[in-house]
């Protein structure tokens, strides 16, 4: 029985409806023609080393896997995962610790967080939410959000892809100076409950940074690799509960030696640690506010010093039954001093740790798998740590612990590396197979706004299914084709995610047939095909989010500035050894100087003041001209003061020793 295509679509999608009318377009479907298939992450050419990062909302990480083994990969400042933020001061940008660390400082010019805009539109809620929890500047460019900061006494605008570059590129180069190489294949993680967007402008980011993304890996489902990759002994049910600093992933998988099998995902896109903190934080806002009569949220330095300290104590409380924040100068000179217990924290967020049950509850019906058919219960993210979070996780598998046998920081990235080692052909990942699933429901508007399921949610990726339609109108010139993804909850959301307009020649109503085709890639990203089987007219899309997503002039644009970020950075850092390296060598030459069992024990007190005055002369030169010297300016600095030196400590071995010298002063030549 077939139906009509209709002229209005849902209310929150009033642009569409019009679209529709104006373009009068009614499609229909006849008939269904549906296969769907997997494969194997067989190696196809040969990429090199391919890294794997878990591109997180408030910490990164980057894994690789060399010989059959993983190492997750430290930063410059030792740590083995890095903060996904980014910031801009008068010299210099500044990524990971480094930006973080000065945030409280400068608030209006770091950016953090910026997984939470990707993909999305600037009129979500939860991004009109966020916005008024951020300090930088949230702006509207084509219905996308992007940011606004000041770079180089300008204001400078970048989309929230730009930014997941600049992580992206941090990762890169934190595996560059381990592997000694370039890197330019990675494998990067996202929520499994992303969707297409989402996906998508992940992967732009990843252009942008100079990767080759060849693979988008569900975070949940990276995890389980991690978990299971050593696991014998026949097939496990194992839940992944991911709980990170702004997102939340359940997912269901069976493990069998190897073989990884997503048998159902779910999810909240919205829901993490930074939430937590921002209870508490509105909550001692509250108090300062009512007790000091004044409004502190205005105070941003104040606010970011407060996040900082909010985070703090959160981690403090999962090892403590109290803590106490303290922040010298908080606000108009006032301190800030305020205890938080364990049992507070708790009461502030049981709402958010018990809505974090329902995707739990929802993998499990859609598997169709009961609590005790659960073998593993593996925990994930950072916000796992939190032990209410693990008592009513416990508490609703009737007691069952969590497994605690990986590390919740690192395991997505250890997955997204062993992926990574698939597709090089790294040694140990010969038996790997990974299965997964897409998390939304495809599909196509038909009359009356109602969705036509194309590809239903959880099925297995990748796969490609079609269906044939018709016009709903006599001599209908158009047919537009308008993609729906499918959000399942107590009030089901339907959300346009892309159209394209195949042309159509006069016939009567339900004459024409056209074949729909939805393909499903290995990374969740949907392309659509559309072709009039009457005359062989065919077109081929990708989902393209109403038009937000980055043209390719726009990416080759945002290439271009990213290479000039890491060449400026690149300057800078040389720059700064230049100077450290002057530094260095004027203070060691003074202290050697002043060493009388050393060098100013063994030359006369004229060369030992001329010395001492050229290392004074490089003193006075850094005070007066540090701030604005060149690499070049500090290296003839230094190359001066060596001219000075070089003279008289050559002097002590200048002249080859004579017979009569002291033995000791013979050497064999080398």
């Amino acid at each position: 029985m077939s139906r009509t295509a209709g002229r209005g679509a849902a209310k929150p999608f009033a642009a569409w409806t019009t679209i529709f009318y104006l373009l009068l377009v009614f499609i229909a479907p006849l008939a269904f023609f549906g296969t769907a298939h997997a494969q194997d992450d067989s190696v196809q050419e040969n990429y090199g080393t391919v890294i794997g990062i878990d591109l997180g909302t408030t910490y990164s990480c980057v894994g690789v896997m060399q010989n059959g083994k993983v190492e997750i990969l430290v930063n410059d400042q030792g740590n083995r995962i890095t903060p996904s933020y980014v910031a801009f001061t008068d010299e210099e940008r500044l990524v990971g610790d480094a930006a973080k660390n000065q945030y409280a400082a400068n608030p209006r010019r770091t950016i953090f967080d910026i997984k939470r805009l990707i993909g999305r539109k600037y009129s979500d809620k939860d991004v009109q939410k966020d916005m008024k929890n951020f300090p930088f500047k949230v702006a509207n460019k084509d219905g996308k959000p992007v940011v606004t900061v000041d770079v180089n006494q300008a204001p400078k605008t970048m989309t929230p892809e730009e930014v997941s570059a600049m992580v992206l590129g941090k990762m890169k180069e934190i595996a560059e100076g381990y592997l000694g190489k370039k890197v330019t294949h990675a494998v990067v993680t996202v929520p499994a409950y992303f969707n297409d967007a989402q996906r998508q402008a992940t992967k732009d980011a990843g252009t942008i940074a100079g990767l080759n993304v060849l693979r988008v890996v569900n975070e949940p489902t990276a995890a389980a690799i991690a978990y299971g990759l050593d696991k014998t002994g026949g097939e496990r049910q194992v839940i992944v509960y991911d709980l990170g600093g702004g997102t939340f992933d359940v997912s269901l998988l069976s493990i069998d030696d190897g073989v990884f099998e997503v048998l159902a995902t779910a999810g909240d896109t919205h829901l993490g640690g930074e939430d937590f903190d921002h209870r508490v934080m509105d909550y001692f806002v509250k108090q300062y506010n009512k007790k000091n009569d004044v409004d502190v949220t205005k105070d941003l330095k104040a606010m970011g010093k407060l996040k900082r300290e909010v985070e703090k104590a959160k981690r403090t409380l999962s090892s403590q039954m109290s803590t106490r924040i303290e922040i010298e100068a908080f606000h108009n000179g006032e301190d800030f001093s305020e205890t938080l217990t364990r049992a507070k924290f708790e009461e502030l967020n049981m709402d958010l740790f018990k809505k974090t049950l329902k995707p739990v509850e929802q993998v499990l019906k859609d598997a169709k798998v009961s609590k005790g058919d659960v073998d593993d219960i593996v925990l994930v993210g950072g916000s796992t740590r939190i032990p209410k979070v693990q008592a009513i996780l416990e508490e609703y598998f009737n007691g069952k612990k969590a497994s605690k046998g990986i590390n919740p920081d690192e395991a997505v990235a250890f997955g997204a590396a062993v992926q990574g080692g698939v597709l090089s052909g790294e040694e140990g990942t010969e038996s790997v197979v990974l299965m997964d699933v897409n998390p939304l429901t495809l599909g196509i508007e038909t009359t009356g706004g109602v969705m036509t399921k194309l590809i239903p949610r959880n099925t297995v990726i990748p796969s490609r299914k079609s269906q044939i339609f018709s016009t709903a109108a006599d001599n209908q010139p158009t047919v537009l084709i308008q993609t729906k993804e499918n959000v399942p909850s107590p009030r089901t959301t339907t959300f346009s995610a892309s159209s394209s307009l195949l042309a159509s020649p006069p016939a009567p109503r339900g004459v024409p047939q056209i074949e729909v085709s939805f393909d499903l890639d290995a990374n969740g990203i949907l392309k659509v095909g559309a072709s009039d089987k009457g005359t062989g007219k065919a077109e081929s899309i990708t989902i393209t989010n109403d038009k937000g997503r980055l043209s390719q002039e726009e990416i080759e644009r945002m290439v271009a500035e990213a290479e000039q970020f890491a060449d400026e950075d690149k300057a800078i850092k040389e720059k700064i050894e230049a100077r450290n390296g002057l530094e260095n060598y004027a203070f060691s030459l003074k202290n050697q100087v002043n060493d009388e069992n050393g060098l100013g024990g063994q030359i006369d007190e004229d060369d030992k003041q001329t010395i001492l005055d050229a290392v004074k002369e490089v003193a006075d030169w850094l005070d007066d001209n540090g701030a604005t010297a060149t690499t070049e300016d500090f290296e003839e600095q230094k190359e001066q003061l060596s001219n000075v030196a070089y003279p008289i400590t050559s002097k002590l071995y200048g002249s080859a020793p004579t017979e009569e010298d002291d033995d000791s002063y013979g050497h064999d030549e080398l």
